[in-house]
């Protein structure tokens, strides 16, 4: 009882991310036409609608809708993989974090694709002529969470090697 308790804060982030995500995307589908924008930082960021049928960056965007089923599949492997790595304990608590982080963004996006067919993105950064892609709220819980993971790969093998060594020393 203990050990699925411990994975609930996991879980609850990622249907925190979900929930965040498509509530941001509900609101923004119900005010913006496609490619409609709101200056809000003057030089810097804006809000606008614009819809992703690849993946980051626009990749595959073009590739005639094979890449929305490639897609789907992929972040239903990926989030399986996660979450079975978390249940197992093979991340640290941070790695953990970031997996429940990524599980839940690749859930808002499939959830768009589902819906839509595309993934709707609407935070649009920039300076003078430099322009990063459009993204959402989903992006961005997988690219923390990227970030915790890797985090985690350098400082939970440490720990686990460590304690292996510790381990050693004492028999």
């Amino acid at each position: 009882m203990s050990a699925s308790r411990s994975l609930l804060p996991y879980a609850l982030m990622a249907v925190a991310a979900v929930v965040l995500d498509q509530i941001s995307k509900f609101a923004v589908l119900a005010r913006f036409e496609y490619a409609e924008r709101l200056n809000v930082i003057p030089g810097f960021f804006d809000l606008t609608l614009v819809f992703n049928p690849g993946a980051a960056f626009s990749f595959l965007a073009d590739a005639g809708g094979w890449q929305k089923y490639f897609f789907l599949v992929l972040a239903v492997v990926v989030c399986g993989w996660l979450a079975r790595a978390i249940v197992k304990g093979e991340f640290g608590t941070r790695g953990n974090w970031g997996a429940a982080m990524i599980i839940g963004g690749a859930i808002g996006n499939v959830v768009d694709r589902l819906l839509h067919g595309h993934v709707v993105d609407f935070l649009l950064f920039y300076y003078q002529n430099w322009y990063y892609p459009a993204f959402n709220i989903a992006d961005s819980f997988i690219c923390v969470g990227a970030f915790l993971l890797v985090w985690d790969s350098f400082t939970h093998k440490k720990t686990a090697a460590a304690d292996e060594a510790a381990a050693a020393h004492t028999r």
